[in-house]
Parts: C-alpha cells; structure tokens; sequence
C-alpha cells in the first residue's frame, strides 16, 4: 500500500506543480497584460507583478507599454500648389488601453496595430500638407505643420487604445524626375539676376565713364581756351615789343632779319641755292650796315646816376611783374585768369620815348 501510494504522489506532485505553474503569471514593468477566458478579457493588468488565472481556461496577452518608434514609408504628396513633394516621417507612440487594442486588432497583437497606426499618420500628412503650399513644407520652420499632423493622427488612433506622442518630418524633397528641372529653373533664374546686376554695373560705369569723359573735355577746353588768350596776348607783347625796338633802329631790324633768313637758308644740308652774289639778298654778306644804322639815344636821369651803384645794380636785377596790358586795357592774362610771372628788370622792355631826330650829315 505505501509502495502504490509513494508511486501515485510522484506523478500528483508534478500535476500538482503544472497547475500551480500554469495559474501563476508575471506582469513587467515595461508590459501590459489582458486575462482572456474564451476569448474574452477577464482582468486587465497595469500594475507589473504575479497574478493568477484559471489553468487550461484563462490566456495572458502583454503588449509593450514602453514608447515605440514608427518609421513611415516614403509617399508622394500634392501641396496646395500642385507641386509633387516626397514625404516621409518618423512617429512615437505608446499603448494606453490594452483591452482597446485587443478589440481593435481582434488579438492580432502590434504588428497590426503598427499597420493601422501608418496608415492614420499617412492620412494625417496628406491632409495637413495638402492644405498648405510647398513653400511652407520646405521652409526650415516645419513646427506648427509637424504639431498639426500629431494632433490629427492622435485624434483618429484614439480608437486603436495607442496614444500618438510626436510626429517629425524626416525628409520632405522633391521627386527625382524633377529636381533637373527645378536644379534648371534655379540656375536660369540665378544667372538672371546676375545678368541684371552686370548691366546695372555697367550701365552705372558707363554713366561715371561718360561724365569723367565730359569732365575731361570741359578741363581740356577751359585750359586751351585759357592758354590760347594768354598765348594770343604773350604774342601781342612780344610783337610789341619787337616792333617797338625795331621802330628805333630799322637798319637794325633789316639786319637782324637777313641773319635770320641766312640762319635758315645756308644750314648746308643737302640743299643747293642758285641766286646772283649781287643780289639783296647778300647785302649784310658784302657790308654790315654800320653806317647806315640809326639808333634812338635814350637819355638817363641825372638823378639815378647821383645814386649808388651797388644799388642800382641790385635793382636792375629785382623780379618786376610785366605792366602791358591788351587792347581792352587789363593786364595781360586776366581774361583767362591767369597771372604772369614777374621778370627781371633787366629784361624788361624799356620805356618807350618820343624819338630824336637826328640831322643829315
């Protein structure tokens, strides 16, 4: 009898520790469970810990409680004007309500509800960035777009027991069909406005060159037109001047213009001269014209030879400003506004006087 009873409590044991084990079940901190009996939620446990089910009739689903990520596919999307960006986004979410998610994936776990979960966020940014321009999507300040999406897909995933915590926009590009044409339409537009800066700067050199050139001209013109008055009157002075010596001696002048035309006539290059020696020409050759010469004495003051000669010597070699003036009267180089530059005495042309006749011999 003991030896039969010792051979039953082995196998009742080890039933027995089965059961135990069966009925016993371990909630984690990171986890949330649902007791299903039939298929239907009996208990639903938050709280980590051991619980206890019926063995053989209860069941223990656990979802993750912790928060868990979502990448979304890439998708086409139409802004407001019509222009085709891609798309894609990363969301964070947490489950709130495990009996909820049960109902709604029928107990087909996360997996589903990560299906049902992409679709929602992918609703939510074709509506969010189907209302609002391309500009606005590509723009660096994508905030308020990203926060009104989130709270969309929050709003719709309430139903599957999971609550939406973020939504970021992880890339928003345009297609690769068309980024040569965009990358063309840049490039055009940029080498547009740097043609419209280049004819601005030239047309702006142009206007400088233009006005630096008139500026030159009317520079030019005034100091030719003022060196051409003070070169017309220099040239009335010095006519002045050699007619008024000339006037006192005219032997002098016939003189001195024969030795300039000799100077210019017999410079003995390779020019030959056929004239008669007993022409005028050779008068100042045969005889120098002393005795016909006639000069106009002029008299000095008995008063300045009185006077010391160092002084005077000294004097005769002080710089005077010139007296002659044009026809009008004014000094020479006034109507230009020019002042000419003071000469020595010496040099200057000496006063002219009534001239003396002298008899015949």
């Amino acid at each position: 009898m003991k030896r039969f009873l010792s051979t039953l409590a082995l196998p009742a044991l080890v039933v027995i520790g089965v059961l135990v084990a069966s009925s016993v079940y371990i909630v984690d901190v990171r986890e949330r469970a649902l007791v299903l009996r039939f298929r239907e939620v009996v208990t639903v446990r938050e709280n980590p810990g051991l619980g206890i089910k019926v063995p053989l009739l209860d069941s223990v689903v656990k979802y993750d409680a912790r928060i868990l990520g979502l990448p979304t596919s890439p998708m086409e999307v139409t802004p407001l004007d019509d222009r085709r960006l891609v798309v894609d986004a990363f969301a964070r979410w947490q489950v709130v309500d495990a009996q909820r998610v049960y109902q709604a994936t029928q107990g087909l776990g996360l997996p589903r509800v990560q299906e049902r979960l992409d679709s929602i966020i992918n609703s939510a940014i074709r509506q969010v960035l189907g209302s609002v321009p391309s500009t606005t999507v590509l723009s660096d300040d994508r905030t308020p777009l990203m926060n009104r999406i989130r709270d969309l897909a929050r709003t719709e995933a309430e139903d599957l027991g999971v609550r939406v915590i973020d939504v970021r926009l992880t890339r928003t590009d345009l297609p690769e069909q068309n980024l040569n044409a965009t990358y063309a339409r840049m490039r055009a537009e940029r080498e547009r406005e740097a043609a419209d800066e280049v004819a601005r700067g030239g047309e702006a050199a142009q206007r400088v060159r233009a006005a630096a050139d008139r500026t030159v001209v009317e520079l030019t013109s005034e100091a030719r037109k003022k060196a051409e008055i003070v070169r017309g009157e220099a040239d009335g002075r010095r006519n002045a001047i050699y007619a008024d010596a000339f006037g006192r001696d005219p032997e002098f002048f016939a003189f001195t213009r024969s030795m300039v035309s000799y100077e210019r006539a017999l410079k003995g290059e390779n020019s030959s001269l056929v004239i008669q020696p007993e022409g005028e020409f050779f008068d100042y050759l045969r005889n120098d014209g002393a005795d016909k010469a006639n000069p106009v004495p002029v008299p000095r003051p008995a008063a300045a030879v009185s006077e010391a000669p160092a002084e005077a010597e000294a004097a005769t070699d002080e710089a005077v400003a010139p007296t002659e003036t044009n026809r009008e009267g004014e000094p020479l180089g006034a109507a230009a506004g020019v002042t000419l530059t003071p000469m020595p005495e010496s040099l200057a042309s000496p006063p002219q006087e009534e001239p003396v006749a002298v008899p015949a011999n």
